[in-house]
């Protein structure tokens, strides 16, 4: 049962009144009250909240139900950010920050939970079932099966994922905890995440959204997409982000064509003037934009095109290669060309997410039905009644893009390039002190996404004074979802669902409630101890 409020309050007035006595003189909480505060919350996502090790996203307070992106099974954890992976990242950030090696254990037991859940071909799933593939097999069979509009969670393939950064976060953080100590144990399982990300790339240099291939993993009566070279949600992007942290602090030189002819993919991906933008995928052999998930229509995509030309301009800067800034030019044209009128602003989003081959028209993204076995998407060029958790309209910044662009230009290559990895000697270039601290999101759907970075005494303060008698912050937990209940009728239930994020009682998709249960958040947890590190180094 959640605790309740006037509960939580007399928590949160007592453990407030201990730590602020040595700093009254200042107002601003001492140095020992933020380590102990960060410690308390530690041991209790550690010794309450994990499994095994891992950890989910939310939960209610006695943890009766638990969410990832979809409701958990008490033995499963998520490895999708803000999952394990984040979570151990985050322990090793407050280890450097306070020296503590109890942050280096709780990182190891993270690591460890998702060394357990490795796929023998070295990449992760987005979850891991601590009870076994039985297991999670029947998960996926029922709350992934009835999730509406989750069609990556609706089939059970037994491979690995480069969707949503959760292999490249978990890889990152083997890297880390390696060269921490260099314990030997981790370098075999970081190895393998090493050649999971070389044996998967296309020979164009792209890679697929999961590996290995699945026979027959046909999805909704369409081509299994998972092959395809993927864009959408970084995933060449974080690769090379890896391959370029395992150069630069293992020396590997082996791994410098794999990241240069990923940065090359990006070029022979991008389509001929006048649409010389990208889509999410792009099919491996004709290098054509490609559908995916039934709200994901073969188009070009404005928002990945603009997130393309951003990793052109910062292949720049790592290269000194002008020829990741030649077709920029294009691809911005191509934006500012598909601008959509004023009047079809979309709370500031002026560019339509979805763009039709040839035509150069707008695609909109609709559904009707009211749940996975009676419902369907479509995309046609009508503007109204759009779904609500998929966007059509984006926010592009061609303003800025095309300053960012020409300062570069005109940057002779070798100033633009100086102090870059690739051309620093192999091995010699150290990771970052923090990985949670730079402007990420870590948003689990119930916490904001992005922390204030204010650490004000009175901020700091308040930071400590809302921290229960538990040890964790209590948090509105906005995403829900429906439970379990068996498949959905063929019948249309009763209602609107167009404009909705979950269907009738049947779809187990998450959706923001209006009624939120006060309960647990990794991505809280996270922002707040991110926000106690900034505070103590500061």
């Amino acid at each position: 049962m959640p605790v309740s409020r006037r509960a939580m309050l007399i928590a949160s007035a007592a453990f407030a009144a201990l730590p602020t006595l040595a700093a009254a003189e200042t107002g601003a909480p001492d140095r020992d009250a933020i380590l102990a505060a960060m410690k308390r919350a530690s041991k209790f996502m550690v010794e309450e909240a994990s499994v095994g090790g891992g950890y989910v996203w939310s939960a209610l307070p006695d943890f009766s139900r638990r969410w990832g992106e979809l409701e958990a099974s008490p033995t499963m954890i998520w490895v999708q950010p803000p999952g394990t992976a984040t979570m151990g990242h985050l322990f090793l950030d407050a280890l450097h920050a306070t020296g503590d090696d109890w942050y280096y254990q709780a990182a190891k037991s993270a690591a460890d939970a998702l060394i357990r859940g490795q796929h023998p071909a070295g990449g992760w799933n987005y979850v891991i079932d601590t009870a076994g593939e039985e297991s999670l097999k029947r998960w996926y069979a029922t709350y992934g099966a009835n999730a509406w509009r989750m069609e990556e969670f609706q089939h059970y393939q037994g491979n690995a994922t480069f969707d949503d950064a959760g292999t490249a976060e978990a890889s990152q953080l083997l890297l880390r905890l390696y060269l921490e100590k260099r314990e030997r144990k981790y370098r075999a399982p970081l190895e393998k995440a090493i050649a999971f990300v070389l044996d998967s790339q296309h020979v164009s240099g792209g890679w697929p959204q999961r590996w290995p291939a699945v026979p027959d993993a046909g999805l909704h009566g369409q081509a299994d997409y998972s092959g395809y070279i993927t864009f959408n949600d970084d995933v060449a992007g974080e690769n090379i982000k890896f391959l370029i942290f395992c150069y630069q602090t293992l020396g590997q030189k082996r791994l410098l064509p794999a990241i240069h002819r990923a940065m090359d993919c990006f070029l022979a991906c991008q389509q001929p003037a006048p649409q010389a933008g990208w889509g999410l995928q792009h099919h491996p052999d004709t290098l054509k934009p490609a559908a995916a998930r039934t709200y994901e229509p073969e188009a070009y995509a404005t928002h990945t095109t603009a997130s393309n030309i951003e990793q052109l301009l910062s292949f720049y800067r790592l290269t000194g290669d002008p020829k990741y800034l030649t077709r920029i030019p294009e691809a911005l044209d191509w934006l500012d060309s598909v601008r959509l009128p004023v009047k079809l602003h979309r709370d500031g989003r002026e560019f339509p997410t979805f763009i039709q081959p040839g035509t150069n028209k707008p695609l909109y993204v609709h559904r009707r039905g009211s749940n996975v076995v009676n419902g369907a998407y479509y995309a046609d060029h009508d503007p109204a009644d759009t779904v609500i958790h998929y966007s059509s309209f984006r926010s592009v910044d061609t303003k800025r893009l095309r300053a960012e662009y020409a300062r570069l230009a005109a940057t002779p290559p070798a100033e633009a390039a100086k102090g870059s990895p690739l051309l620093a000697k192999p091995g010699a270039a150290p990771l970052p002190k923090y990985f949670t601290l730079t402007d990420i999101a870590v948003s689990d759907m119930t916490s904001d996404a992005k922390r204030t970075r204010d650490v004000s005494p009175a901020a700091v303060a308040k930071l400590l004074g809302g921290l229960n008698a538990r040890g964790y912050w209590p948090t509105p937990l906005k995403a829900v979802s429906n439970p379990y209940i068996g498949p959905g009728p063929a019948e249309v239930a009763p209602g609107e669902f167009r404009l909705t994020r979950v269907g009738d009682a049947s779809d187990t998709s998450p959706y923001i409630t209006d009624y939120p249960v006060m309960g647990v958040s990794t991505g809280e947890f996270i922002k707040n101890v991110g926000t106690l590190i900034e505070a103590l180094e500061g």
